[in-house]
Parts: structure tokens; sequence; C-alpha cells
């Protein structure tokens, strides 16, 4: 069974603390996590090394829903995040293994996401527009710094 893998790289204007927070923090995860069209719903999040999520996604247009849910494998705080998700649905097997790096820079935090181990069934270049979508849906979380 092939599987595929998409690396993202961008350079966010925000500290590498506000955006560790960003992936880690429930409401900011349905916020910005789910690609155009799709809303989320964060049914559990335990946000330590061996702890678990489970969230879904839903197709705001048909109502169609999928559910995943993955396992916290390493956190270094402000710097590295990596975990697992793997679907609920039996047609998408397989684990993905996400590996996160946060870095700063001299205008904010360099960030390098590796998804790796997405099922053949998904094409990839889908995997990396949503994850595009996505990170644009983060800048405009975390960029802001918003005092009062």
């Amino acid at each position: 069974m092939a599987t595929g893998t998409v690396e993202l790289h961008r350079v966010l204007k925000t500290t590498p603390e506000k955006l560790y927070r960003a992936f880690l923090d429930a409401a900011a995860v349905a916020k910005w996590l789910p690609p155009y069209g799709f809303t989320c719903t964060v049914h559990q999040m335990d946000t330590k090394v061996g702890g678990t999520f489970r969230m879904s996604f839903r197709n705001f247009s048909n109502g169609q829903e999928h559910a995943f849910g993955g396992e916290y494998l390493e956190l270094v705080p402000n710097e590295l995040l990596r975990y697992t998700d793997k679907f609920d649905d039996p047609n998408l097997p397989g684990e993905i293994q996400v590996t996160v790096k946060l870095k700063p820079v001299s205008c904010g935090t360099e960030l390098h996401i590796v998804q790796a181990g997405i099922p053949e069934v998904i094409p990839v270049e889908m995997c990396y527009l949503g994850w595009q979508e996505s990170l644009m849906q983060l800048a405009q979380l975390v960029e802001p710094d918003i005092q009062a």
C-alpha cells in the first residue's frame, strides 16, 4: 500500500509560543485547521506526550463528516510537535505521522510541517491544498497582536 507525504514551510509574523499554543488549544485548532468549506469539532484533546485527541471535519456544502484521532508522540514547548492521525473510515487505512518544527527567526517564526503516511486513496495534491488553506487561517489567527 503506497502512501504519500506533504511538506510545507512558512514564516509567520508571530512568536513560537503563540504558534505552538495554536496547535494545542482546542478552540484554536477548530478555528484554523479545517480547510475552506469545512467546520471542525474537537471531541477530545489531551495535550501531553501519550495523550490523545479526536476531532471531526464536516463538509459545510453536503454535511458529510469524517472523524479522526491520534496520539501526541513528542512535545517540546515552542519548538516541536509530533503526533499521529488515523481516520475512523476503514477505506482510509494506515497511520499518518505529522511533525511540526518551530524556529524563531528575525521577523517571526519559521514553521516546517511534514505529514507522512497519507493513505494512497487521498491525492497528495489535495492534502497540500488543504494544508495551504489551513495555514492561511492559522496566520490570520496568530499574526494579529491584539492588546485590548
